[in-house]
């Protein structure tokens, strides 16, 4: 008899509220697993995609940066009796960048956006001052005078770049890097003499294929630079950032002047070349959220509904004495992580938006359908439906928002704190 009874005690309880409540908690914490699983995959897929961008760009070619163009004199040091270079800025440095973003090149499920883009430099020189350093103007090579340049991606450079320096003509050739871990590349002029030329300006074309990035340094005394492009995303880095721009749907105008007082290098530097490329300005040319980034946004709200979703059916258990098995919260839970499976896969081959559209649809559908076996009413069935479109639109709305995300989600949070604070006003739950 009180074997009995104490099996009556043990049934009555887990057929309690109080029970079904940690039950219910329990598994949507358990669901969390899963739901880790789906972030692991999203995760893997976008290395995978980086990986496969990385090599397609590189084949195309990759970001541009351009230091230049330098005059370089070769003088006799009077002390050491040993050969050393010197090196000059322009007075006036003119750049004027177009930017044409082409059709992303496409491997197997994965796109690169890659660009072309047309470069011209002009300016001037004035006349390279030796006097501070003590060096004879007699200890000056002028007749072994050459223009330098430093940049990147060389292999992806589209012709012949060449100087035109006052009425003369003259084409840059590789020079061999000798330091192994330096990715900066040297161009360098043939000999002229310096003298013939002085205070001449000078006009360069150079067409790059690339990709991700532009960055140019400002090494005139004066800096005025123009960047165009039909990239509505860009994203203005580096030291210095335009100081005016205008962004449209179909692209960007952004320009800039720096003046040498603005940055902390010399016009003039003796034996080395500096670094200089913490000083450049750069415009990225990236996709600012891809799809995958949405995909993890996405999945980060995965315990936000699932718990709400459970909320939701036992709130309708509790009020309408419906019981709903804990093997039918599980299924619902695991229709709910299909949604983030079914959202990646999509995606990989269409647009975030129609991917989210149609996962949505078939887990709300599927939910729904469900919902009427188990409630044995459409009136509850048609009340689940309802809501969860709008939770599934709240979180894609979320998603897409960036600077106003947090303000809307708390909003929208405190709304549906709101709503389940009134429906569950009535409930008596000392009678459940």
């Amino acid at each position: 008899m009180e074997i009995s009874n104490s099996e009556n005690e043990q049934k009555s309880f887990f057929q309690t509220t109080t029970a079904k409540m940690i039950m219910v908690g329990l598994l949507t914490l358990t669901l969390l697993l899963p739901l880790s699983y789906v972030q692991n995959l999203i995760t893997e897929r976008s290395q995978r995609q980086k990986e496969v961008v990385a090599e397609t760009t590189s084949k195309w070619g990759e970001s541009v940066y351009f230091y230049g163009p330098i005059l370089k004199i070769p003088y006799k040091d009077p002390i050491t009796l040993r050969i050393e270079n010197a090196f000059f800025f322009p007075e006036q440095l003119t750049s004027s960048s177009t930017t044409e973003i082409k059709t992303p090149l496409q491997r197997s499920i994965y796109k690169s956006n890659v660009f072309t883009t047309k470069m011209q430099f002009s300016g001037n020189y004035v006349q390279p001052k030796f006097g501070k350093k003590n060096i004879p103007t007699d200890n000056v090579y002028w007749e072994k005078a050459s223009i330098v340049i430093r940049t990147t991606n060389l292999k992806s450079v589209n012709d012949e770049v060449k100087i035109k320096f006052g009425a003369s003509n003259f084409t840059f050739e590789p020079i061999h890097n000798t330091q192994a871990n330096d990715s900066i590349e040297s161009l360098e002029t043939g000999y002229f003499n310096y003298n013939t030329l002085k205070n001449a300006p000078f006009h360069i074309n150079i067409t790059y294929n690339g990709s991700k990035r532009i960055s140019i340094v400002p090494i005139g005394k004066t800096t005025d630079a123009r960047m165009t492009s039909n990239w509505a995303s860009p994203n203005f880095n580096g030291s210095f950032i335009p100081n005016d721009k205008k962004i449209t749907n179909k692209g960007f105008d952004a320009t800039w002047k720096i003046l040498h007082f603005n940055r902390p290098f010399a016009q003039e530097n003796f034996e080395v070349l500096p670094e200089l490329s913490k000083y450049a300005f750069a415009v990225d040319f990236i996709t600012p959220v891809d799809e995958y980034q949405q995909n993890e946004r996405a999945s980060k709200y995965g315990f936000l509904v699932i718990g709400l979703t459970f909320l939701i059916f036992f709130l309708i258990q509790s009020i309408s004495k419906i019981s709903i098995h804990i093997f039918q919260y599980t299924m619902i839970g695991i229709a709910l992580i299909m949604f983030y499976t079914l959202l990646i896969s999509i995606t990989e081959h269409s647009s975030f938006s129609l991917a989210y559209a149609i996962a949505g649809t078939s887990v709300v559908a599927l939910i729904s359908l469900y919902s009427i076996s188990i409630l044995k009413d459409k009136k509850f069935p048609g009340f689940i439906f309802i809501a969860l479109s709008v939770l599934y639109t709240f979180i894609y709305v979320i998603i897409q928002l960036e600077d106003y995300a947090l303000l809307v989600g708390s909003i929208g949070l405190f709304l549906i704190l709101a709503a389940v604070m009134y429906f569950s006003r009535k409930i008596e739950w000392n009678k459940q």
